[in-house]
């Protein structure tokens, strides 16, 4: 399967999509209040679809109407199979959780899933009273319970999301748990944690990300709760904006916590003008230079970043490569010969990437079954002197299947 994409002139507003990353946090802790909690804004995604049929196998009551779901949580788990689809954060959320019953637990996965390392799991569930038995490192994992709590070591240089998992299962455990943390990477995203973890109604202490304390014996509740926008799925969009005119995208929570925020210092530093406003952005194109930019704590603003430094002139910088070994694809190798393919020169340096701007033609590009490489290609395509023919474009389903649909709204034929 291909998909076209023409370059094209961009004018309009959209709204984002509501965050996968979000929603699956959300899911997880409503499965774990007793009661009812309604989730507004849902935005339909593999991972998020898979969360909350992980949901439903841990007890949970699931229904789904139009854009909210209902969850009815702190119930007995019915099936002890869990199957997170190609989800990261899934099984790196899903197995301290698991961790919580005194039964065993069998994660999975599929895909690019199963060679994304989680032997960062298994030393700190042992050390909180858990038995852990991985496939070398890998998925399957089988976990038996329940958590106990105490002190634990957590190596958080790979990921942030094992001490998601952990933080969100731990205040449920018998006993206070202190967890010191090394080298923690991506440290907004614990930062987002911690906030649905209080808007639940559960706290969490942390000094300086490096330890972290968790009472026991807390307790969820139950909420009502909307889902902010994806500033992951909208730095395509707004990209879009810079490189193509205009764009003015919506449900964009402009104070949020979410790492992908950070699309916007690196758009102005390309030169483009961003207006904030409440609840969106708006982005106008002016001439584009290239940029500096380190991505260590965003390493998912990778793709978009590239497709806006290919068309900038000069040669743009982007820190943070290691991060991107263990994504749905090796993304920094993926890249650097997807874009070669365009016309787009990439060298890797250590932990830098050198994006050769002003020389993309245009051509065919793989995804190599990643959704931000694909979503990275549409936007390529925008100033390309040809069109841009996308390999396996229905990748995006993983985080946000109206992409193509969105983007064409905003998009028109030179």
């Amino acid at each position: 399967m291909t998909k076209l994409i023409k370059p094209s002139a961009i004018n309009g507003k959209i709204s984002a999509p509501a965050s996968k990353s979000m929603m699956q946090r959300a899911i997880a802790i409503a499965t774990l209040a007793h009661g009812t909690s309604k989730l507004i804004g849902y935005t339909a995604n593999e991972d998020s679809e898979a969360a909350l049929e992980i949901a439903h196998k841990l007890g949970a009551m699931v229904s789904l109407e139009n854009n909210i779901v209902e969850i009815t949580g702190g119930r007995t788990p019915i099936n002890y199979s869990l199957h997170c689809g190609e989800a990261g954060l899934g099984i790196r959320m899903f197995t301290p959780i698991a961790s919580l019953y005194n039964k065993t637990f069998l994660l999975d996965g599929a895909g690019s899933l199963r060679k994304r390392p989680i032997a960062m799991l298994e030393k700190p569930l042992q050390e909180l009273g858990v038995t852990v038995k991985s496939t070398g490192g890998f998925i399957p994992i089988e976990v038996t319970g329940p958590i106990i709590g105490g002190q634990a070591t957590v190596d958080g240089s790979l990921s942030s999301q094992m001490l998601t998992g952990l933080l969100i299962a731990l205040p449920l455990a018998q006993k206070d748990t202190l967890l010191n943390v090394i080298d923690l990477k991506s440290k907004p995203y614990i930062d987002m944690t911690i906030q649905i973890m209080a808007d639940f109604g559960v706290c969490v202490e942390h000094t300086n990300y490096e330890t972290f304390s968790i009472k026991a014996n807390q307790k969820y509740n139950p909420q009502t709760y909307t889902i902010e926008g994806d500033w992951s799925g909208a730095a395509f969009l707004l990209v879009a904006g810079a490189l193509g005119g205009e764009v003015e995208v919506g449900n964009l929570r402009t104070n949020s916590k979410q790492a992908d925020i950070a699309i916007l210092d690196a758009i102005r530093q390309a030169g483009a003008t961003v207006t904030i406003s409440e609840n969106s952005v708006k982005i106008k194109k002016n001439l584009l230079k290239a940029y500096s930019f380190d991505a260590t704590e965003c390493p998912d603003l990778f793709p978009p970043l590239v497709a806006l430094a290919a068309h900038c002139e000069g040669i743009s910088k982007i820190k943070g490569i290691e991060r991107l070994k263990h994504k749905e694809s090796d993304r920094a190798t993926v890249l650097k010969t997807e874009f070669a393919k365009l016309g787009t020169k990439i060298t890797l340096e250590g932990d830098t990437m050198f994006i050769h701007g002003g020389t993309l033609k245009g051509g065919m590009l793989h995804a190599n079954n990643d959704h931000r490489i694909a979503m990275a290609g549409a936007c390529a395509a925008i100033l390309a002197q040809t069109d841009v023919i996308i390999e396996n474009p229905e990748c995006i389903a993983k985080s946000y299947p109206g992409f193509y649909d969105d983007f064409e709204k905003i998009s028109s034929l030179k």
